[in-house]
């Protein structure tokens, strides 16, 4: 009475047992399907990240990949530099907002440092609780559990793969382990296909700016404007913030500088008698010329105006030439806290270095035949004005003066006694023609006015900002006397150099003119004209010369309606009889 039954008939046990049956079985196709779901989400990260081929997005996609895979809260990919610090700390799961707060990205201490110093697999429940873990700086989200996977290229260890936060509150197991291990063999090999790649692309474009260099040099096209040139297309290909291109001397002085980019203003310009204790001369050092520097503005071999590189941080410098004829030196740098230049990124910069030398070397070669030709043309013009224009217009003077003597109408005499005057004028600017052509023949001896005029001129056109125009016209070679000549080299620069600082002008035309006794230099601007009670000691100079010479200058306005000054400066050729 009041007892259950539990005879044969009763069935509730053998129910209960299959209930528990099913329940186990349920479980495991749960674990089968969860490991099918799994492993399809690890092959699918494999199949994602081998896809792409872009180095930055690769290392984006394996982390993204990895949060996905073991469910984390948090993620990054730590990238291996020098000294075994971490160059690169791509994190996923924390936004912008709080990264700014938190302030620098590590470095490579702690839990982090502990995976670079030991590259192995390390799973933790309580990050707070290894030997190694000094605690989170402010602002950051609090992290307990952690998993640390390395990621190899073949033999060398280019990262780690850092996961924290596990959802739901659990640890990351064995099989999570297993699965960022395996993610990290195909990360290893993606990246090196990336590498590849990049360093393909590079090469590529740096092959294509040395057959442009080349193909500007030598075409014609300024070497100063080529060259600038190089630097901008160095610049953006290396990825780097500013360039410079030092000139360098046989002497190893630095003959000035070419710069681009940011802050390149005050490494322009640059002239030393010696490269010593700058970045030139230690990549001068190198046996391959090239150099890479951490910090440039902390480097020691840096002890020249070290001022100029504030703010940088990696470099790199390559010499362009060889050290027997060496062009200059270019070097590349980046804004201080960007990444170094890796292997990748300058692999192709010695190769760049040594085209851009050759392309220089066949401009000269190219530039030294056009002269070649240009001196073998003036002397074929030297010999057919001597041989052919003087012979005939002497045998023509001379024929009139046999037939002076059979005219008498006096009038007719005196025409005839002008026309043969006026040939011997000719002869004599045509032979100073032939001696300004044949000039080249004596390289020992002083270079004759015309062309000492023409460097003045060219030389005033770096403090002008642009080139004037310049008009000669006489026998300046040959009528000029030496004393007189070295007043007006004087007198030309002095003007130039008032139209510099004065006049504000975009035109100036300089004239010099040798004729009837009398020489004359005139340099016009179209600035702002005479400024009253402006008087300049350097037009008193210039007065002053022409006094003692027996000239005078005269300083006047353009006629109106043009802007700008007048300046003639007039002397005789031959003192004044007395």
């Amino acid at each position: 009475m009041g007892r259950e039954d539990t005879g044969p008939g009763d069935t509730r046990l053998p129910r209960l047992r299959l209930d528990e049956l099913l329940d186990e079985l349920q479980v495991r196709i749960d674990e089968v399907r969860g490991t099918r779901d799994r492993l399809n989400g690890l092959l699918e990260a494999v199949m994602s990240v081998g896809r792409e081929l872009d180095l930055p997005q690769v290392l984006r996609g394996i982390v993204e990949a990895a949060v996905s895979l073991v469910d984390a809260e948090y993620g990054a990919l730590g990238v291996i530099g020098e000294g075994r610090k971490l160059s690169q700390f791509l994190p996923i799961g924390i936004d912008d907002d709080v990264r700014r707060r938190i302030g620098a990205l590590p470095s490579g201490h702690g839990i982090l440092g502990e995976l670079i110093r030991n590259p192995a697999p390390l799973r933790l429940p309580e990050l707070s609780e290894h030997p190694a873990s000094y605690g989170f700086p402010a602002h950051h989200p609090p992290m307990h559990s952690f998993l640390g996977v390395p990621i190899r290229v073949h033999d060398e260890v280019f990262g780690n793969l850092y996961l924290t936060e596990k959802r739901g509150g659990a640890d990351f197991d064995a099989e999570d382990e297993a699965v960022v291990t395996t993610l990290a063999v195909a990360a290893g090999i993606a990246i090196e296909n990336a590498r590849l790649y990049e360093e393909g692309r590079l090469r590529q474009r740096w092959l294509a700016a040395s057959a442009d260099l080349t193909s500007a040099l030598l075409s014609g096209t300024d070497e100063a404007e080529v060259l600038d040139g190089m630097l901008e297309r160095a610049v953006d290909i290396a990825g780097a913030d500013m360039g410079v291109f030092y000139l360098v001397g046989p002497e190893g002085e630095l003959r000035g500088s070419l710069a681009r980019g940011e802050g390149a203003d005050i490494h322009r310009g640059v002239v030393l008698p010696s490269s010593e204790g700058t970045l030139a001369a230690a990549a001068l050092a190198q046996e391959d010329g090239l150099v890479t520097l951490a910090d440039v503005a902390r480097d020691e071999r840096v002890t020249v105006q070290p001022e100029r590189w504030k703010g940088f941080g990696p470099a790199v410098a390559v010499t362009i030439g060889t050290k027997e004829r060496l062009n200059g030196v270019l070097i590349l740098a980046r804004r201080s806290g960007q990444t170094p230049f890796t292997n990748v990124e300058i692999t192709a910069l010695p190769g760049f270095a040594g085209q851009a030398a050759l392309a220089l070397e066949l401009a000269d070669r190219r530039r030294d035949a056009e002269q070649v030709t240009l001196l073998e043309d003036r002397d074929r013009i030297a010999r057919d004005l001597h041989d052919l224009a003087i012979q005939r217009l002497f045998a023509t003077g001379m024929t009139l003066q046999s037939a002076r003597r059979f005219v008498e109408h006096p009038e007719a005499v005196d025409r005839l006694t002008r026309a043969i005057d006026d040939l011997d004028a000719t002869i004599k600017i045509i032979r100073s023609t032939i001696f300004g052509l044949r000039e080249h023949e004596a390289p020992g001896a002083a270079p004759k006015l015309r062309r000492r005029v023409v460097q003045a001129v060219d030389a005033a056109a770096s403090t002008l900002g642009f080139a004037p125009a310049l008009r000669m016209e006489g026998l300046l070679d040959t009528d000029v006397p030496a004393g007189v000549a070295e007043e007006v080299l004087a007198v030309i620069g002095e003007a130039l150099t008032n139209v510099a600082r004065h006049a504000s002008a975009r035109r100036v035309e300089v004239a010099v003119i040798a004729g009837d006794d009398v020489l004359s230099v005139t340099v016009s601007d179209d600035g702002v004209g005479i400024r009253r009670n402006g008087g300049s000691g350097g037009l008193r100079n210039l007065a002053e010369r022409a006094e003692r010479l027996g000239g005078d200058l005269t300083v006047r306005a353009r006629p109106k309606p043009a802007s700008g000054t007048v300046l003639e400066w007039r002397v005789p050729l031959r003192p004044a009889e007395g």
